[in-house]
């Protein structure tokens, strides 16, 4: 079983940046079998894809919607991803979730198996 820990949310204002980090249980990400994706879901939406970084080497996918604003990372010693999410608005207010799986395509929620338990965000005005 994954374990996955996000953390870095909180309230921001508008303008503002935040990076989200998850930590996982699987050791280093060189012996890490896993794509890593983040998602987000605002109340009353569908969760949401924002961005994936792949197990190999270290390809990365965004949503084409937020790509300007998204940069995913990852840590391989510290078995750790990170979100940066720039020029944050009051729509970027959600649960913001970390996912590792196996599966394609990168996007979609199904090809994931493990989440964490999500780390909100609240963008004021």
């Amino acid at each position: 079983q994954v374990h996955l820990v996000e953390s870095g949310g909180g309230l921001v204002q508008a303008g503002d940046s935040l990076r989200l980090s998850c930590a996982t249980s699987e050791g280093p990400f060189s012996r890490n079998p896993y794509n890593m994706g983040w998602f987000r879901q605002a109340p009353g939406k569908e969760r949401e894809f924002l961005a994936a970084i792949t197990r190999g080497g270290g390809r990365t996918y965004y949503e084409p919607a937020l790509k300007e604003r998204l940069t995913i990372s990852r840590d391989d010693a510290q078995a750790t991803v990170y979100l940066q999410i720039n020029l944050l608005a009051p729509d970027d207010t959600a649960v913001y979730y970390c996912a590792a799986g196996q599966a394609v395509p990168l996007g979609r929620a199904r090809s994931y198996d493990h989440w964490g338990q999500g780390t909100q965000v609240t963008v004021s005005s």
